[in-house]
Parts: structure tokens; sequence; C-alpha cells
């Protein structure tokens, strides 16, 4: 098991954010049993990929970089830096960069995802 385990900041400068950029920590592949967490950096203009969607696990984001803009249960939000996202199972939701710059944020899906299951229904 790896005990400590790195955000490859490098590779998201790298890639100057001109992709959709994500960065799995921590999953069934790596010893998880019960989350996965990954680090995903998303270009201005991009978004979820799948649409408004939900997940069969509660979905939360931490965001680090950027200004991340949401939509749950109707509602929008402009999240910043430092604000932490629930996406519970089944709520319908989606998240996007409307702003210039990219985002980079945390993404830790509970319970652990089922590699052989859709991750996401669009809705």
């Amino acid at each position: 098991m790896e005990y400590v385990r790195m955000v490859d900041f490098a590779a998201i400068e790298k890639s100057g954010a001109a992709k959709r950029l994500t960065q799995t920590l921590f999953d069934h592949t790596s010893g998880a049993k019960t989350c996965s967490i990954k680090c995903i950096t998303t270009p201005a203009g991009e978004g979820s990929p799948a649409g408004l969607h939900v997940h069969a696990f509660d979905q939360i984001f931490y965001i680090l970089a950027g200004t991340m803009s949401i939509e749950i249960e109707g509602e929008r939000h402009d999240c910043r830096p430092g604000a932490l996202i629930v996406f519970p199972a089944g709520v319908p939701h989606r998240n996007w960069n409307g702003g210039q710059e990219p985002t980079v944020h945390l993404a830790f899906n509970t319970p652990l995802p089922d590699p052989a299951a859709p991750f996401a229904r669009s809705v």
C-alpha cells in the first residue's frame, strides 16, 4: 500500500490545462475499499462530460484553484478555492468551468464506485 500520494502539479502545468486532465490518487486498483479520490483539472469552457447526471454514490469536490460553477436541484453556485461541494447519490447535478482559468479540484466518491458499473447516468 502506498500511504503517501502526491498530486502531479507538474503534469497539470505541462498540459497548460488545454484539456481535461484526471489523476487517480486512490481507487480499487490501489487498495481502496471505501472510496476513490482523483485530482481533476478542467479547462475554461469545459465541464461534466455527462452534462446533467446522477451517480449511485456520493460525490464530494474540494476546489483547489479556479472557480467551478455547479447546478444542483435547479440552483447554480459559483465555487471558489476552499469550497467543499457535496453531490449526494441520486441527486441530479452538473459542473463546468465558466471562467477564464482552469479549475483544479479533488473528487471523492464514496462508497467506492463499482468499476463494472457505469460511472454516471445522464438525466
